[in-house]
């Protein structure tokens, strides 16, 4: 059975001012800035496609309306992975031994909490590696953020970290890791770990959609 098309949504720059409860001159700034993604009609007229405004609200932790969300759920990319890590030795390290181990996935960084929440909205990973002391949004607030958020389908959250803190590991798994990992990392460990959640996640996706 194809997929069903989905319906192309597309805002004013009024209608994402009243969405994010702002006046519209507000809402116009930000696409000015390029803050905000949007084109231009013939009439000179501003307008945002939906995953553009979904990405812009989600970055930024702003309220998503419930139509909104529900455009975007599509669930997420299981062959995606998402390295977010500010370190930018191990994170290049890290993509680098993934992109030759794991040739069929295809990795990403971000080295960020703000460009994580980006890239999360609109590229959808289905893994993250997510280091717990980020600058921007930190670690532990984005993977509350991420698993709060019913639109993005609950991607895999593998939490890293180079804290000697004891509670760390017990605090970032309660707040929704399905895994964590002290650096220096053991990347083959990581990458098992990887395929392991993977798989055992896309199976129970697909009997549930039995």
């Amino acid at each position: 059975m194809g997929k069903k098309e989905k319906k192309v949504r597309i805002f004013s720059a009024l209608e994402v001012a009243d969405i994010c409860g702002v006046v519209n001159q507000t809402a116009i700034n930000w696409i000015k800035n390029g803050f905000l993604k949007a084109f231009m009609t013939p009439g000179g007229q501003y307008r945002v496609y939906a995953e553009d405004l979904f990405a812009f609200l989600s970055s930024r932790g702003m309220r998503i309306p419930a139509e909104l969300a529900e455009s975007q759920e599509e669930g997420p990319d299981w062959g995606r992975i998402l390295i977010v890590d500010d370190d930018q030795a191990i994170n290049t390290a890290l993509k680098r031994y993934l992109t030759r181990k794991m040739p069929t996935y295809t990795i990403m960084q971000a080295f960020d909490g703000f460009e994580a929440g980006k890239l999360i909205s609109e590229a959808r990973p289905g893994v993250i590696l997510l280091d717990i002391s980020l600058p921007g949004i930190d670690g532990h607030k984005l993977c509350r953020r991420i698993k709060e958020d019913q639109a993005l389908g609950s991607p895999i959250i593998i939490a890293i970290t180079g804290i000697a803190d004891e509670d760390v590991e017990a605090t970032i798994v309660e707040e929704g890791a399905d895994a964590f990992f002290r650096k220096p990392l053991n990347f083959e460990k990581l990458e098992e770990k990887i395929g392991e959640l993977s798989t055992a996640r896309v199976s129970r996706k697909a009997a549930d959609e039995r």
